[in-house]
């Protein structure tokens, strides 16, 4: 195993997956400018190797996913609390950006509370496998504040706007279960069990045409984000002709004639 320790990220790279961890379990993986600064690197470090074909983002401990921002820690070079909020909804945002631009998936494996920019985090990966001790929720607003860097935008598109309205008006906490019912979490495992359904996942992600799932995953997310239909099926089209000239779209027919499985080179 591969394996990059910064002070509040771990980075762990084996056999095509790439997890990442908030390490700061006892603070319930709340988070700093500093572990938001090392995530970024992580993320584009991450972005550009080869040797990863799927990410999985978690938290350190049993307790928490993550709680949010660390109130408790001053944001280095924010000044007032104007900074602080603007600062760190910056360095979110395009960290959540670049998740969702990225070429490859990335699952949010939640053991235990997934709260205010914790959660925000989970809604922008792919998907979310969760333990049935997970515990999310918007919470931004019973602070006085608001999710401002996608946590919004991301739970109205996940949710019937009526049900998100009253999530984040409430900032009531829901359980892993009425995530999963809600259609938020897409599993939910018995807690000891979360990192072998997580691996089941990457397992058979990694046994796919890397080429093929990045070309995917760009389609799909275009289709979320364009109101113009014909212009994410012309994307569909052009990410079909691509891929056909590829080794990879060779290998797939010639795999399943013969009976055995593929061997994809991502080209």
């Amino acid at each position: 195993m591969n394996k990059n320790q910064y002070e509040f990220i771990i980075y762990e790279k084996l056999d095509g997956v790439g997890k990442i961890i908030f390490n700061n379990p006892a603070r319930n993986n709340a988070m700093s400018a500093k572990m938001l600064t090392e995530l970024k690197d992580v993320l584009l470090n991450a972005q550009f190797d080869g040797s990863v074909n799927v990410l999985v983002l978690t938290g350190a401990g049993d307790k928490a996913f993550s709680s949010g921002q660390d109130f408790a820690l001053p944001f280095e070079g924010a000044g007032t609390s104007v900074g602080t909020y603007n600062y760190l909804r910056n360095v979110c945002y395009e960290a959540h950006r670049l998740m969702e631009k990225m070429e490859k998936p990335i699952i949010a494996a939640v053991n235990g509370h997934c709260l205010a920019g914790g959660f925000e985090f989970a809604l922008a990966c792919d998907f979310i496998i969760a333990s049935e001790n997970a515990t999310f929720g918007m919470l931004e607003v019973g602070l006085g504040i608001l999710p401002g860097s996608g946590g919004i935008v991301r739970l109205c598109k996940a949710l019937p706007v009526r049900k998100a309205k009253e999530l984040l008006f409430t900032t009531r906490r829901f359980s892993a279960k009425e995530a999963e019912a809600m259609g938020i979490v897409n599993k939910v495992v018995p807690q000891g069990k979360l990192a072998e359904a997580v691996k089941e996942i990457t397992d058979s992600i990694c046994q796919k045409s890397p080429l093929a799932i990045r070309l995917a995953k760009m389609v799909a997310n275009a289709s979320i984000e364009t109101t113009d239909i014909d212009v994410a099926l012309a994307l569909e089209r052009s990410a079909g002709a691509l891929i056909s000239a590829s080794e990879d779209a060779r290998e797939g027919p010639i795999a399943f004639l013969q009976k055995r499985p593929p061997v994809f080179k991502g080209k």
